[in-house]
C-alpha cells in the first residue's frame, strides 16, 4: 500500500531513499516545480542541485523538458513580464532585475521586456501615484514630491519619468481640489 505524498514540504519516500532512480527522481522533482508555475531553467536546475542531483542527469532531463516545450525561459520571461507589469505596476527596469534573479539570459528577457509598451509603463507610474496620492493629502508638496518619486523609484521606474509623472498628477490633483466647491 503507497500513500500520497505529504503536503507539509517533508522529503517524500524518494527523496530519503538512496536506492533511488536519480533520473526518476529528478524527474519528479522537476514535474513538481512546474505544477504551481513555470519556472525559469536556471531555478529548476538549482532545486536539482540542491537535492543532489548529479549533473549530468540534470542537465540530460532540462534538455529533455525544453525539447518537449516544458521549460521555456522565451515563454517564461514573456509570461513573467506581461502579469507583473500591469498587476505589481513594475517598470522594465525591476522586470529585468527580477528576471535575472530567476536565471533568464538578459537576451531573452530583453525580448520580452521589449513587448512593453513605453505609453503602458508611463500609465502604470500615473495609476500608482494616483493611487498614493489618496494617502498624502495634506502633505507639504516637496515632501509628497520626494515620497511619490520614491515609489516610482521602487518599482523601477527612471528618474526623469518619475519627475514628469509626478509633477503632472500633482499639477491634476491641485487643479481637481481648486474646482471642488469649498
Amino acid at each position: 500500500m503507497t500513500s500520497d505524498p505529504p503536503l507539509t514540504g517533508e522529503p517524500r519516500d524518494h527523496e530519503a531513499d538512496p536506492d533511488a532512480d536519480p533520473e526518476q527522481v529528478a524527474r519528479t522533482i522537476l514535474l513538481d516545480q512546474l505544477t504551481g508555475r513555470a519556472r525559469s531553467r536556471s531555478e529548476l536546475a538549482d532545486k536539482l542541485r540542491a537535492k543532489a542531483v548529479p549533473e549530468d542527469v540534470a542537465t540530460r532531463l532540462l534538455d529533455r523538458f525544453e525539447e518537449v516545450g516544458l521549460v521555456d525561459d522565451e515563454a517564461f520571461a514573456r509570461s513573467w513580464v506581461t502579469s507583473r507589469q500591469p498587476g505589481k505596476k513594475l517598470a522594465r527596469r525591476a522586470l529585468a532585475t527580477e528576471l535575472r534573479r530567476k536565471g533568464v539570459d538578459d537576451d531573452v528577457a530583453q525580448l520580452a521586456l521589449d513587448e512593453i509598451d513605453p505609453h503602458d509603463e508611463e500609465q502604470a507610474a500615473r495609476e500608482l501615484v494616483r493611487k498614493k496620492l489618496r494617502g498624502l493629502q495634506g502633505v507639504e508638496p516637496t515632501t509628497a514630491t520626494r515620497r511619490l518619486v520614491g515609489a516610482l523609484a521602487r518599482k523601477g521606474y527612471p528618474a526623469g519619468l518619475a519627475y514628469t509623472v509626478v509633477r503632472e498628477e500633482l499639477a491634476g490633483a491641485d487643479e481637481l481640489l481648486d474646482h471642488l466647491p469649498d
